[in-house]
């Protein structure tokens, strides 16, 4: 018979006593987190801030560089259109009034005029109405859902950068930068951009769902302008044929962006932001925003949130 002395078996028990518990299995929240990084690492280089919030619940549910800083690009036309909307209801604007459409703007650095190319803009078509009247409803339909950027200065004369940023912050989006129309090339030089984060762009959608971004009419005509969104290869294309979406994308060189509340046919609602920037080939950073949709669409359809 094999005897231990006291100090082998006091050994044994400590040893017993350190080994770890079994580990639990990671939460739902966890394991959406971890495939999304994985998915993010598997793009050398790129740089990404994700947003995902259900509306029902209270906070977010994946926030992944949430607070980080981007160029805006196009996303920033949500606040434009928020300030609008604001506008309308206080009867400083009315959406049928007429306006003069002119292709010439005043740069923020020192006034002076420069125009914007066709050639650069996703509309070009509205270029043919420059000289002539345009309603004050096509130039914001088309600044959301052709992202015109010939609308969007156009409007933004109408509103005004400031407000729009200011309301912006009122709503909840405390780093987002409106300072001016698009291709003001002086301001660019001088690194005087719009800017914005997910959870900023998200506040904006939240304020606009849950009808505190203007009055419950001005919202409900914002969500189905958001829905008649012309661009749906980002956010869009990760879920299944029919979903509804009210988002807005941007993009510029080198960055490609989509802000959305996706309206699953059996869950409620939920916002999503993912905004990329360092992936210089546009298809790689459109596949990886849409496989990010794929898989919080799943997380969603598997835990109700």
């Amino acid at each position: 018979m094999l005897l231990r002395s006291p100090l082998a078996t006091f050994s044994l028990a400590l040893a017993a006593c350190a080994t770890p518990p079994p580990r639990s299995p990671p939460s739902p929240t966890e394991s959406l987190t971890s495939a999304v990084q994985h998915r993010i690492a598997a793009v050398p280089g790129a740089v990404v801030g994700i947003y995902f919030r259900p509306l029902a619940a209270p906070a977010d549910t994946l926030a992944i560089d949430a607070d980080t800083s981007f160029h805006a690009a196009s996303t920033m036309k949500i606040a434009v259109m928020i300030q609008l909307f604001r506008d309308v209801d206080a009867g400083r604007l009315s959406l049928d009034q007429s306006v003069t459409l002119r292709n010439q703007f005043a740069s923020i650095v020192d006034g002076s005029p420069y125009a914007l190319d066709p050639k650069d803009d996703s509309d070009s078509s509205l270029y043919d109405a420059v000289g002539h009247t345009v309603t004050v409803r096509d130039l914001m339909l088309r600044m959301i859902r052709r992202s015109s950027n010939l609308a969007t200065n156009s409007v933004i004369e109408l509103v005004g950068a400031a407000r729009a940023d200011s309301t912006a912050h009122t709503l909840g989006a405390t780093h987002i930068r409106v300072l001016r129309g698009v291709e003001d090339g002086k301001a660019f030089e001088r690194g005087l951009n719009n800017t914005t984060t997910p959870r900023d762009l998200a506040a904006l959608l939240v304020a606009i769902q849950q009808d505190q971004a203007a009055t419950p009419a001005g919202c409900a005509a914002m969500r189905d302008v958001l829905l008649g969104q012309e661009f749906n290869t980002e956010i869009p294309a990760g879920l299944p044929p029919g979903t509804r979406v009210a988002h807005k994308t941007g993009q510029i060189t080198g960055v490609l962006h989509d802000a959305a509340i996706v309206y699953p046919a059996n869950a409620p609602p939920y916002v999503l932001v993912v905004l990329t920037r360092g992936i210089p080939e546009e298809q790689v950073a459109r596949s990886l925003i849409a496989d990010v949709s794929r898989l919080v669409y799943a997380h969603v359809m598997r835990n109700g949130s």
